[in-house]
């Protein structure tokens, strides 16, 4: 059974944690890593190979956006998705344009993003 990887980038370990949490005691055959910011993603992948990169927007020393940016020219293939606490309309299409293929808010997000991120795993895992 081939195991997911899901990057998960907040700059708060609480936050990380939590969704780690979650990701995989309700996703089959996943497992987390976490990263504080986005440069300690972009060195993270080029160790892990993730399958899909969770970040935050507001992260110290380069925020989601930045990251999002950089990750997405190195690994086009990986699906990024935004969860953050900022206004989901208002980060869509910043988002978008940098290759975050989702945006799920903090508050309200969490059963959308772990449906969305369970499809598209077991979507990847029926290719493999």
């Amino acid at each position: 059974m081939h195991l997911s990887t899901i990057l998960i980038v907040d700059a708060f370990p609480a936050v990380r944690k939590a969704l780690r949490g979650l990701l995989e005691t309700r996703l089959r055959s996943v497992v987390c890593i976490e990263a504080s910011n986005g440069l300690d993603a972009i060195a993270k992948t080029e160790v892990s190979c993730p399958d899909l990169v969770i970040l935050d927007l507001s992260m110290p020393e380069m925020n989601g956006f930045e990251a999002a940016t950089v990750l997405h020219k190195t690994m086009p293939q990986v699906p990024l998705f935004m969860f953050t606490s900022h206004d989901k309309r208002e980060v869509e299409s910043q988002a978008a344009s940098v290759g975050i293929r989702a945006v799920f808010s903090k508050y309200t997000g969490i059963n959308a993003l772990l449906a969305q991120a369970s499809e598209l795993l077991s979507a990847s895992q029926a290719l493999a």
